[in-house]
């Protein structure tokens, strides 16, 4: 299956919701174990939050082993190449350390009821 991610969500990859909607479109694929493919081409902008919902996310339930053989990437550029492997080191680190998850959780929390 694979995916034109500037049709699907446009020239800026930003934003949690659109990480949502790319997550929603994948996660059910890879949990039945088929091959995604997502086509970066003409994409300008990435930033974490986007990443963090659209793929981050997918190691809460998916192991590092088979999301790489599953999940393939084309045409993404220095700048989104880079925030991904972040972005997958930190999830990995998040999903499989409760303690970790613990101090993150709070440090968000806690930052959540100082605004």
């Amino acid at each position: 299956m694979k995916h034109e991610i500037l049709t699907l969500i446009g020239k800026n990859c930003i934003t949690p919701s659109d990480g949502q909607t790319l997550y929603d479109l994948v996660h059910p694929a890879l949990l039945a174990q088929q091959e995604v493919e997502l086509d970066f081409a003409g994409v300008e902008i990435f930033a974490s939050p986007f990443f963090n919902f659209a793929i981050g996310q997918l190691l809460r339930d998916i192991q590092p082993e088979p999301l790489n053989r599953l999940l393939k990437f084309y045409h993404l550029n220095p700048v989104g190449r880079q925030i991904l492997k972040l972005v997958i080191e930190n999830s990995k680190r998040y999903y499989s350390d409760s303690g970790f998850r613990s101090r993150v959780d709070q440090v968000i929390s806690e930052q959540a009821n100082i605004q």
